[in-house]
């Protein structure tokens, strides 16, 4: 199996990237020009080499379809059984935050990646416990391709069966609960514990469900993890005493 390994805070340079000057600022000269042609964004954010935003001719048979990734094929989602507000796409979205900031509001099961000129990004997402039990700022530090799975300990003492996947953790693939990527999100040198990540129940998408933090399709947590840089701020907001988020 091929081996994947996690980007870090600590190997965010071209070189350690495999990524040199010249390929870097084709990339960028090439994003620049579809911005120029009329892309949604004011101005260019995110990493280079990144999937063209969704549009009025954007096609989702093909964005939800099953998508091959290293040695796993993920299965195609059954989009059009959600609601279209559910489905990856460019919104109307006024906030302070600079663009290039991931919002999520998980009462109303929706993630955005801001892109300026009062535009946002938007997924669906599905939230469980865990993504109720924390809100605040933090960042993207830890980016990691098809991810293992420790369970907590609150999860092996109401399961012990479990506990064989503490030490090594449960193994990547279409079962794994973490999915095809996994952004963690860290307090300065503190670890959340709240993820963003993909899951292995897409019907859990617009619902709050029993386990896990914000999950997203795996096709959907792919795209955001090919936007988002490294340190990325992430905002996840609380409910307010008025039942809004």
């Amino acid at each position: 199996m091929k081996r994947f390994e996690p980007q870090t805070e600590f190997d965010t340079s071209f070189e350690s990237r495999g990524v040199n000057r010249r390929s870097f600022l084709a990339g960028s000269v090439a994003l620049a020009a579809l911005t120029l042609a009329g892309c949604q964004t004011a101005d260019l954010v995110g990493l280079p080499d990144q999937p063209a935003l969704p549009d009025e001719e954007f096609d989702y048979a093909a964005a939800y379809a099953a998508l091959p990734d290293g040695d796993f094929t993920w299965p195609a989602i059954n989009y059009k059984s959600f609601d279209k507000k559910y489905w990856r796409q460019v919104v109307e979205y006024k906030t302070r935050e600079r663009p290039g900031t991931v919002i999520v509001d998980p009462y109303n099961n929706f993630l955005y990646w801001t892109l300026g000129g009062g535009k946002a990004l938007r997924y669906g997402i599905g939230v469980g416990r865990a993504g109720f039990a924390w809100s605040g700022e933090a960042q993207i530090r830890v980016k990691r391709p098809h991810p293992i799975w420790r369970p907590p300990r609150e999860m092996i003492a109401r399961k012990p069966s479990l506990e064989r996947y503490w030490e090594k953790g449960y193994p990547a693939g279409l079962k794994n609960p973490l999915g095809a990527r996994a952004m963690d999100l860290w307090q300065g040198a503190t670890d959340t514990l709240f993820r963003i990540h993909g899951t292995n129940q897409p019907s859990s998408i617009g619902k709050s469900v029993s386990s896990g933090c914000i999950r997203m399709w795996q096709q959907d947590v792919i795209d955001l993890y090919n936007r988002v840089p490294l340190r990325t701020k992430v905002i996840v907001l609380k409910k307010d005493p008025d039942g809004e988020a």
